[in-house]
């Protein structure tokens, strides 16, 4: 009876560890699953060789593979070649802007003027744009403009890039435009650009020429990113008179 018990619970535990794996972003998936497969070994070599069913020689590799898959993470961030190789994509190498909200952020790729975003809080968080289907963006769209304007206006010039067909924007609600919050600090106009800390006065006005012809309303572009574009290079041009 104790073990059907203890089989039985081990069961329910990995369907819930299984269902928790699931409603993580795809993107982490992959990992989940290994840390699940790894951490069952683990358990039944401590399992059977507490009942001497296994050689002790077996758990201490199970022991030490999971060991190994546990401080993967901290020898990636301590040797930069190996953060390289555990990328599944290369590091971008053009110039990129970053606009971020309370619930967003935002990148826009300077040569091929794409938009990458990641939910950074709400009901997908840690999830890329990308990996979201249409319905899912329609639900944090819906919870973008329940909660923040900024990331409803920045998510709205996403899913406009998307889909060049048309984002039912009356599926949720009221979609007008709204100004961009005017607290802007100059770390935040300086990613807006694209510059780094030591951009002169013609790097501020050659990148948001640069910009706005990508993304400017008239070319087919979006208000709200145009906007914050305009409010970087003017905070940025005012402080270097300043």
């Amino acid at each position: 009876m104790p073990r059907i018990v203890l089989l039985l619970a081990i069961v329910i535990a990995l369907v819930l560890l299984v269902r928790r794996i699931q409603s993580m972003p795809p993107h982490k998936r992959r990992g989940g699953y290994v840390q699940l497969i790894l951490g069952a070994a683990a358990l039944a070599a401590i399992v059977l060789t507490a009942m001497g069913k296994m050689h002790w020689v077996g758990a201490a590799l199970t022991g030490l593979l999971v060991a190994a898959r546990q401080s993967l993470p901290i020898l990636i961030r301590a040797f930069p070649l190996l953060q390289q190789w555990s990328r599944k994509t290369p590091p971008p190498t053009g110039q990129h802007s970053e606009v971020k909200t309370n619930l967003l952020r935002m990148t826009l790729d300077h040569s091929s003027g794409e938009l990458q975003g990641e939910v950074l809080n709400g009901p997908f968080t840690d999830w890329t744009l990308a990996e979201m289907t249409r319905e899912q963006l329609q639900t944090l769209l819906s919870y973008c403009q329940e909660q923040d304007a900024d990331s409803e206006q920045l998510l709205l010039s996403y899913l406009e890039q998307r889909f060049p067909d048309g984002w039912q924007q009356g599926e949720a609600g009221d979609t007008s435009q709204h100004a961009p919050s005017s607290s802007m600090s100059r770390s935040e106009a300086l990613a807006v650009l694209g510059l780094g800390e030591d951009a002169t006065r013609d790097d501020i006005v050659s990148s948001h020429r640069s910009l706005i012809q990508k993304i400017h309303p008239d070319r087919g572009g979006n208000d709200y990113l145009a906007a914050k574009i305009n409010e970087a290079k003017d905070f940025l041009i005012k402080e270097s008179v300043s």
